[in-house]
């Protein structure tokens, strides 16, 4: 059986509706890829209302008027308010005892080294001797002299004879004051051989050493008179103006601790390399203060009224400080302040607000520019 020939008709009907057949599957693919997902109309709604809804919870706060004092910070070190030298006063002689050392507190009069004395001893024996020997002869020749005196209009004498009398008397009262002298000072070495504090401190310097010989002069320790210290604060010509004799100043040491000082002197002249003129400041004792050490501080020069706000308020960000503010609809926007004082836990505003804006304080860190917020007492 023999399959009969297509007719050119009928292969163009068959053509004719493949065509057609792909034009509606390709109508169909397009119009299926321009309609949205399943669920995708449910899923937009939640999301709008997602970025409705605030980000963090916030309070907030008014910027307040407060008097703030004024203040001028300064550097400088701290030193001893005197520091006294206290040397040998004796020489040739060998250190016996040294009864202190650095950091010790002493008594003006205590004794803080004592030298071997044999040797200032036995001068001083010597010279009693001598100015007893001196006292006898004095007599005698005092007593020769008043018979001379006494008899001298009798003509027993010769008025040579009474002159030499007299003369031998003040010859022998010289020789005595001067034996005397000698042993006052025997007396002084002998009592130089023990080294006392000239007035109460603490010790910050010893060179002296058992066994050694030192000459006159010598020191041996440095002491800080009354345990005393005070703050050399280094201001500028410009600055030394507001500063006065009596004037507070609070000192931070280098420790941490703080203390507060009293304006005792101002220099009169500046330094020729720094141009810093010193202010001296009387410290109270504390036991973190060390001499040679590094303190700054700041001195109290009045009174002043400030824009502040709680210190949470300040958000500081690529090394500027900004404030959120909050309208009413609860978005926050980032204002940039300049900042200044510091007292406690507010802080001055310099620029940047008015005084009558809502500005964030709890959680302020933690917001971006057009969070919505929600505002909590």
């Amino acid at each position: 059986m023999s399959n009969a020939p297509t007719s050119p008709n009928s292969r163009r009907r068959w053509l004719a509706l493949a065509a057609v057949l792909a034009l509606i599957f390709i109508a169909a693919l397009v119009w299926f890829s321009r309609q949205p997902a399943p669920g995708a109309a449910s899923a937009a709604a939640p999301a709008d209302e997602v970025a409705a809804k605030p980000s963090m919870t916030v309070t907030v706060t008014q910027p307040s008027r407060e008097t703030l004092s004024l203040s001028l910070d300064a550097n400088g070190n701290v030193s001893a308010w005197q520091e006294a030298s206290v040397g040998a006063e004796v020489s040739g002689l060998r250190l016996a005892q040294v009864n202190v050392n650095v950091g010790d507190v002493v008594r003006k009069g205590q004794v803080l080294a004592v030298f071997a004395s044999d040797s200032a001893r036995a001068e001083m024996l010597q010279s009693e001797a001598s100015a007893v020997q001196a006292e006898a002869s004095y007599l005698n020749a005092k007593a020769d002299a008043d018979r001379a005196r006494s008899i001298q209009d009798t003509g027993a004498l010769s008025a040579s004879q009474v002159a030499q009398y007299l003369t031998q008397e003040k010859v022998a009262k010289a020789q005595w004051e001067a034996a005397k002298a000698v042993l006052g000072a025997t007396q002084i070495r002998l009592g130089n051989t023990s080294v006392k504090a000239p007035d109460d401190g603490v010790i910050s310097a010893r060179s002296a050493t058992v066994g050694a010989v030192v000459g006159s002069g010598q020191e041996l320790f440095r002491l800080v008179r009354q345990s005393r210290m005070e703050w050399r604060a280094e201001v500028t010509a410009s600055e030394v103006g507001r500063i006065e004799v009596g004037q507070r100043a609070q000192v931070t040491m280098a420790t941490g601790a703080s203390v507060e000082g009293k304006v005792r002197a101002i220099s009169p002249s500046a330094n020729e390399q720094t141009r810093n003129i010193l202010v001296y400041v009387d410290l109270p004792r504390h036991k973190d203060l060390k001499s040679g050490t590094f303190a700054r501080g700041r001195f109290a020069i009045g009174q002043s009224e400030a824009l502040t706000l709680p210190t949470p308020a300040i958000v500081v960000r690529d090394g500027s400080n900004f404030v959120f503010v909050v309208d009413e609809a609860g978005k926050a926007s980032a204002i940039k302040v300049q900042t200044g004082r510091r007292v406690g836990e507010r802080v001055e505003i310099l620029s940047g607000l008015k005084g009558d804006e809502r500005v964030a304080v709890q959680g302020a860190g933690f917001l971006n520019e057009g969070d919505l917020v929600k505002v909590v007492q």
